[in-house]
């Protein structure tokens, strides 16, 4: 990260109150930038603030369920009352139902687009509705990352609805990088492999998903820090010429 300076931007993050989002939050604010960590659990901010102001970074917790409209657009405005404009977006905030096809109910699969497709969509709307006020046409510094999955262009076996979820995010991806590429907004997808979370730790610890990590080519699962330089690079004005792109990080586990 020490390649990337982001003195200067406000970050808003979705998700950020564990796992992916949470580390996110960290690396950039140590990078320079002022986060906005977001999140309907706002207990596990609040220790996130905590921690980033403990090593001289700014931070700022809000509430946002991103599936409500309403939600998102009142934390955003706390975060910017707090922190000033937000010129960056990393729309994080995502959630996975393990089941088959034919046994999903029509509830679950609502609830996962709900989150996955039109949280991100709401998420990254509106931090580009506050880019091109504040400017960003004549910036050229708005930063949006969507973050899908391996599972947008690889079949997860029993994961149909969330494989269906994570290609929308990376379509999603490209439509909007598009239309506000004469904005001065970038838009980019990050598609990460098998990261331990606490979400999955179980399951990765138990014999199925040890059998699981030894069919991946380098049989082992990825870190956090895996995502840092390329996190770091797409919400820093080095990558001013990067838009429309959907990038893999996964340690080969999709080859």
């Amino acid at each position: 990260m020490s390649n990337f300076d982001m003195t200067g931007r406000t970050v808003m993050i979705t998700g950020a109150s564990s796992g992916l989002g949470r580390r996110f939050a960290l690396i950039l604010a140590r990078a320079g930038a002022k986060v906005a960590v977001a999140a309907r659990r706002t207990d596990r901010l609040t220790a996130l603030v905590d921690e980033i102001k403990a090593g001289g970074g700014q931070a700022f917790a809000v509430a946002m369920d991103v599936q409500k409209e309403a939600s998102v657009i009142t934390a955003y405005d706390a975060a910017e009352a707090a922190l000033g404009p937000i010129d960056s977006v990393i729309a994080n905030a995502g959630m996975n139902n393990e089941a088959l096809a034919l046994d999903i109910p029509e509830d679950q699969w609502d609830q996962m687009f709900d989150t996955n497709v039109k949280g991100v969509f709401l998420t990254a709307r509106e931090g580009a509705r506050r880019m091109i006020a504040a400017g960003s046409k004549e910036t050229k510094r708005g930063r949006v990352l969507l973050i899908a999955s391996i599972g947008a262009h690889t079949v997860l076996p029993g994961l149909t609805a969330y494989c269906a979820s994570k290609a929308a995010v990376a379509q999603m991806g490209k439509a909007l990088s598009r239309e506000w590429a004469n904005r001065g907004i970038n838009v980019n997808v990050l598609c990460p492999g098998y990261i331990v979370t606490e979400l999955n730790e179980e399951w990765f610890a138990s014999e199925g998903g040890q059998k699981q990590v030894a069919t991946f080519p380098r049989r082992r699962l990825m870190e956090e820090a895996d995502l840092d330089a390329i996190v770091g690079w797409l919400v820093s004005d080095a990558s001013r010429a990067v838009t429309g792109s959907v990038f893999t990080v996964d340690d080969g586990q999709s080859l």
